[in-house]
């Protein structure tokens, strides 16, 4: 991961000694930049198609945003009313009026099933509860797409997790488990090491001026592992070229945009909220343009949205700058021509029980969830799926949660049923065979 600073000890350019052996080793997580043009290298053919995903950490409230029950009982339905979008017939909550406007290139899943009620990014991001993606080494979806499909730019990451360390553990995204370390997603989660990677005059001179340093650092890490390094020091010397180019670093400037789109995203704030992420809608823009800049995978963790107590209150503070959030990405992928392309998916954990709490708060619910896809050449500007009178459980289309990776699989010309080799060569089932790409989007 690319964990640029370290604690203290530092370099008098602020830069901590610890930290700079992860640079001198270019470890972007354990996907080293050096490891990434070695893969390039060994490259075949390689297509354009990437995908953003968008983890929703704490499970979303879907009875107030994308399936309203207005005649439900009082306790059912909430405060918020539905109002007409952009597809005839199709309502949402009142606080997505932008998102309402661009729904004409979203597809809502309002029957998400299958998960566990667990606060943990793991259902989303590798196909798997947990406990089992734990114990059986199941790799990030993104480390998947890494393997398969190998680096689309020699000097950008095939994964990219935008994502920051969360204080609830569970919520961090998961690395690349049995297919090894080579695999984790380029950790670039934001606050300082963002501003370390921002363009600079200095940074090829304050790079070439540690070059002696690297040399010593990579002669003991001869001596200890000689086979691991053999043969890398043209891509070292690559490496290096690559972070003088600033290819990566000019995707994360979000200052290079129009002022009037990067206001259109909003801004939002890098703190954290509750113990789960934060909503920082710059990530949001970044994600684009490193899908743009060559990255195959890009996610982000979004807000905090475990409401056991006072939903209402809290939605209304939040979901206006999700509502900005979200249909800014989508209506900025679509604009740029990249709909065809680049894949979104918004997605949580699970959704929140149909009852009102005592609290005037929902609390987790596994039976169902919603989410948004968006792109891939899909087919939007739908809805997929129906619950009952409550929102409490699927009657019509439903979608299990490892349905979203198979079609984002599929978009990516990746078959889900397929396997791929772990670290030791042996094929592993990418996931289970009853996980299917959602027909209703693709067919």
């Amino acid at each position: 991961m690319l964990t640029l600073l370290g604690p203290a000890g530092r370099f008098c350019d602020g830069v901590s000694r610890r930290s700079f052996l992860k640079v001198g080793g270019l470890a972007l997580g354990g996907l080293g930049l050096a490891d990434l043009l070695a893969m390039e290298a060994k490259a075949g053919t390689r297509s354009a198609k990437s995908v953003i995903l968008v983890y929703l950490s704490g499970g979303l409230a879907h009875q107030d945003t994308f399936d309203l029950k207005p005649d439900a009982p009082a306790e059912v339905r909430g405060e918020f009313q539905p109002i007409a979008t952009r597809v005839p017939g199709v309502r949402i909550g009142e606080l997505l009026p932008m998102t309402a406007a661009s729904l004409d290139k979203i597809a809502v899943l309002r029957a998400v099933v299958g998960q566990r009620d667990e606060h943990s990014s793991y259902q989303n991001l590798t196909g798997y509860q947990m406990g089992t993606a734990q114990r059986e080494g199941r790799p990030n979806f993104g480390s998947v797409i890494a393997k398969v499909k190998g680096p689309l730019d020699p000097v950008v990451p095939p994964f990219i997790d935008l994502a920051p360390v969360m204080q609830h553990k569970p919520y961090n995204s998961p690395d690349a488990g049995l297919l090894g370390t080579v695999y984790n997603g380029a950790k670039l989660g934001g606050g300082e090491e963002l501003n370390l990677l921002r363009p600079e005059p200095a940074l090829a001179t304050r790079i070439a001026g540690r070059r002696g340093l690297l040399d010593r650092f990579d002669q003991f890490r001869r001596q200890v592992d000689s086979s691991g390094l053999e043969g890398m020091d043209g891509s070292y010397q690559r490496a290096f070229e690559a972070l003088t180019t600033n290819k990566v670093a000019h995707a994360l400037d979000v200052e290079r945009e129009d002022p009037r789109l990067r206001d259109r995203y909003g801004k939002g704030s890098a703190k954290h909220l509750g113990d789960g992420a934060p909503m920082w809608n710059d990530q949001l823009l970044i994600a684009r343009r490193l899908v743009e800049a060559g990255a195959r995978c890009v996610t982000v963790a979004y807000g905090f949205w475990d409401t056991h107590g006072n939903n209402f209150k809290y939605l209304k503070q939040h979901l206006p700058l999700f509502d900005m959030g979200i249909s800014a990405l989508v209506e900025d992928v679509y604009a740029r021509g990249l709909d065809r392309d680049v894949t979104i998916c918004v997605c949580s954990e699970f959704g929140r029980t149909p009852k009102i709490n005592k609290d005037a708060g929902r609390d987790h619910w596994a039976p169902v969830a919603c989410a948004l896809m968006a792109g891939g050449g899909m087919n939007v500007g739908q809805v997929v799926g129906a619950t009952d009178k409550q929102g409490g459980h699927a009657v019509a289309g439903e979608v299990h949660f490892q349905d979203l990776l198979a079609t984002i699989y599929h978009n990516l010309g990746i078959d889900p049923h397929g396997a791929v080799p772990d670290k030791s060569g042996r094929p592993t089932p990418i996931l289970p065979g009853t996980a299917r790409p959602i027909q209703a989007l693709i067919g």
